[in-house]
């Protein structure tokens, strides 16, 4: 079966639709799939719910399906690099699922896993607990969390194989296999892609099995989300 497609708009055309719910992989600015992002605005499809770390930042990342009014609810961890997020959500154009970073990774774990609950104690006797059941076991309070399996994801992934077994690039790795796990149906964006059997099965982060397509974006921009720079004396 050929996964790669010549593009990231190819890739997604045929698949994406008003109202689904995408999994975007990435760690701030680190990480995430710029080019299938440019593809999900340029194709234009409206009122979705997105899942990711964050929601990048005013111009770039995710940031740029809120420009484009494209994302109606964000399930998300982190907010505070993107003013239009902000002015949005105040504003009561956009729904947000705040929830704990690592809740978070571990709903979209257990949404690869096939496992549809689990019950932890992170957010119990907060506003991240409201309505959701709450259970007692060996006198401690736990709150159950649902997993998440977005109908797409959209990862980014240093090396690919044909087979779709992909290599992470350090910090790219936090966020993007469980992504890629829970997706019904996960494109991938690679700056490489090598044959079969190229690959060392011992460095593989993530086997082929979870990747349905494939795109390669041989030179990112990779922007530094905050710069800090120290003069030198």
């Amino acid at each position: 079966m050929n996964k790669i497609y010549p593009s990231a708009k190819e890739a997604l055309s045929d698949i994406l639709k008003d109202g689904q719910t995408l999994g975007v992989g990435g760690f701030g600015l680190c990480g995430i799939p710029e080019a299938l992002i440019d593809a999900v605005r340029d194709l234009g499809v409206k009122n979705l719910t997105c899942i990711s770390n964050n929601a990048g930042v005013d111009d770039f990342g995710l940031g740029i399906l809120l420009k484009t009014r494209q994302v109606r609810k964000m399930i998300a961890s982190y907010v505070g690099e993107n003013k239009e997020f902000e002015r949005q959500y105040l504003s009561g154009e956009l729904e947000l699922e705040f929830t704990p970073q690592g809740t978070l990774a571990e709903r979209l774990r257990a949404g690869g896993a096939g496992i549809p609950a689990f019950f932890t104690a992170t957010g119990v006797g907060t506003i991240v607990a409201d309505g959701k059941d709450i259970r007692e076991f060996d006198g401690k309070k736990y709150v159950m969390e649902r997993a998440l399996t977005p109908e797409i994801s959209l990862v980014k992934a240093y090396i690919a194989d044909k087979s779709g077994n992909l290599i992470f690039h350090k910090t790219a790795r936090n966020f993007n296999p469980p992504v890629a796990m829970a997706g019904k149906l996960t494109v991938v964006e690679v700056e490489k892609v090598v044959e079969n059997g190229s690959l060392d099965p011992d460095q593989i982060h993530l086997p082929g099995i979870y990747v349905h397509r494939i795109v390669i974006n041989a030179n990112p921009e990779k922007r530094i989300e905050q710069r800090t720079v120290r003069q030198a004396n």
